[in-house]
C-alpha cells in the first residue's frame, strides 16, 4: 500500500534548476526519516540528501552540499527537492525512499538496506 511518486525531473541547463517533489501515502509520512537517491547510467544507486521525520535536520553528500536542499511538508505527506547550480555529473535518476523504521535515525543512514520503498524514479538531465 506504501506509494513514493517523484515529479519534477527534466532537462536543466548547466547552472539551472529543478525542483522534484516526492508525494507519499500508504504510511503515516510524519513518522519517517526520508532520503533521496540518485543513480547514473552504469553506477550505483547512492543516497545525496536524508531528512528526519519532524524535518530541520538534514544530511548531505558532498557532492550535493550547498546547492541541493532537502524539505518536507508533513500535512501535505511530500518531500522536495531543490536542485540549484546543477552540473552535469548531476545527470541520474533520482528516487525518493522511506525509512524502515518509525522515528528512529542510524548514523550510517546512507545505507540502501536502511530503506525499504522507493519511488519509480523521475529523471534528470543536465546538459546544455
Amino acid at each position: 500500500q506504501v506509494q513514493l511518486v517523484e515529479s519534477g525531473g527534466g532537462l536543466a541547463q548547466p547552472g539551472g534548476s529543478l525542483r522534484l517533489s516526492c508525494a507519499a501515502s500508504g504510511f503515516t509520512f510524519g513518522n519517517y526519516y526520508m532520503g533521496w537517491f540518485r543513480q547514473a547510467p552504469g553506477k550505483e544507486r547512492q543516497l545525496f540528501a536524508a531528512i528526519i521525520w519532524s524535518g530541520g535536520s538534514t544530511h548531505y553528500a558532498d557532492a550535493v552540499k550547498g546547492r541541493f536542499t532537502i524539505s518536507r511538508d508533513n500535512d501535505k505527506n511530500t518531500l522536495y527537492l531543490q536542485m540549484n547550480s546543477l552540473k552535469p555529473e548531476d545527470t541520474a535518476l533520482y528516487y525518493c525512499a522511506k525509512a524502515r523504521t518509525s522515528r528512529t535515525y542510524s548514523a550510517t543512514i546512507d545505507l540502501v538496506a536502511h530503506y525499504d520503498y522507493w519511488g519509480q524514479g523521475t529523471q534528470a538531465t543536465v546538459s546544455s
